[in-house]
């Protein structure tokens, strides 16, 4: 990709294939990974992490919107996919023609998908259940009832999975992780009683994949975790292997000047030198989403030193403090490694008092992604991806409509 800035993010694939390899190493033999690539793959670029985690033994992709999913297979990934979030009954018809599974939890979106999808088409569905996260999902079991009788009308719906999501699994207290679990099992267990009885069963996110691998049925959802980044605070030291950290925030100093003992640098003129100082500009700011709340607080590595950010961070630039005058085009690193130093993800959201999930994810789009591999830089093509093993399942439910 060809780009007109000093600044960029550097993708690490071979630390997403590390990553999930080392998953599928830690869970049973015949539990599937879904990779889960929403929201452009936390930042990291959807398209490049799906491809190099279908390469390293995951055989689904999870994103949250339908728009996500037709993205991919736009650019040429056939791996199955399930959409996460809600999608409109009227636009069920591209799903079943791009192949996408989508979730329900909901009979009148059933009733309405049925009225408008005129396609003899199969339609594959995950039951989304809500065992405690009040988001999205059927929590009683009239709504299983609801859902079971709206399926048995009409064989072109196809229950291919069922599922819930876990709240607090990166947590150390497991008191409400097991509530959740034990209601989920009940209520797949209702939804076999009624006639149901899905292929694909999974529960399991980052944290529970990593902390609980007796309680995983046949899939799971490998999110924060695929990235390098630790589910939580809580897990960082007893993970069951090391994750290794993809994302890196790269710029270069673009003007490099010494100011004077009483002379201010930025918006309010918050930082006031009080002898001579080497001030260096970087083409980076809060609207690529390096936020003002940093300013104070992070640093930034040259040659394997921290430096701070001095004065408030603008729109588009922000200055640092250094200790000489380095010369421009000076490689600066906000997030990874130079040198022995290192600032990881985690630090960055530490200082926001945030989650590291949110940091990658508010580094927008017009910094551009770069994706190394063995330590070379590689372009991006798109060859075709394939997932024979859930492909053929799908086939054959397809036989069974004929």
């Amino acid at each position: 990709m060809e780009f007109y800035r000093e600044t960029w993010v550097e993708v690490n694939l071979n630390a997403i294939g590390l990553n999930t390899k080392q998953l599928k190493a830690h869970i049973p033999d015949e539990t599937q990974i879904m990779a889960i690539v929403k929201a452009d793959a936390y930042g990291h670029g959807a398209y490049p992490v799906a491809f190099e985690a279908l390469s390293s033994g995951a055989t689904w992709l999870g994103v949250a919107l339908l728009d996500e999913a037709l993205s991919l297979r736009q650019k040429g990934i056939k791996a199955p996919i399930l959409v996460l979030g809600w999608t409109r009954p009227a636009d069920i018809a591209i799903a079943a023609e791009h192949n996408i599974s989508l979730t329900v939890f909901q009979a009148e979106w059933i009733k309405q998908a049925r009225e408008q999808y005129q396609s003899q088409m199969p339609v594959f569905l995950h039951i989304k259940c809500d065992t405690g996260m009040g988001r999205i999902g059927i929590r009683e079991t009239e709504e299983m009832d609801a859902l079971a009788d709206a399926f048995r009308a009409d064989p072109r719906f196809i229950v291919e999975g069922i599922f819930t999501h876990f709240a607090t699994a990166d947590e150390n207290d497991p008191t409400y992780f097991n509530k959740q679990y034990q209601r989920f099992t009940t209520m797949l267990t209702q939804l076999m009683d009624r006639g149901i009885n899905p292929n694909l069963v999974h529960c399991a996110n980052s944290a529970a994949a990593l902390k609980h691998p007796d309680k995983l049925f046949n899939m799971v959802r490998y999110g924060i975790a695929m990235y390098g980044l630790s589910p939580s605070e809580q897990m960082k030291s007893d993970l069951p292997f090391q994750l290794q950290q993809a994302f890196s925030l790269k710029t270069s100093l673009v003007h490099v000047k010494q100011i004077e003992a009483g002379e201010s640098v930025s918006y309010g003129a918050t930082f006031t030198a009080t002898e001579p100082t080497w001030i260096g500009t970087l083409p980076i700011g809060y609207a690529d989403g390096w936020l003002r709340r940093l300013a104070g607080h992070a640093t930034v590595l040259v040659k394997g030193k921290r430096f701070p950010i001095v004065g408030r961070i603008c729109m588009d630039q922000m200055m640092i403090q250094l200790d000489a005058p380095y010369p421009l085009g000076e490689e600066v690193t906000l997030i990874g490694s130079s040198g022995n130093e290192y600032v990881s993800i985690d630090e960055i959201s530490g200082y926001l008092g945030t989650i590291n999930y949110e940091v990658p994810c508010m580094i927008n789009h017009r910094v551009p992604r770069l994706y190394f591999k063995n330590d070379e830089r590689i372009a991006i093509s798109n060859p075709i991806i394939d997932s024979a093993s859930i492909l053929e399942e799908k086939d054959e439910l397809d036989k069974k409509l004929d």
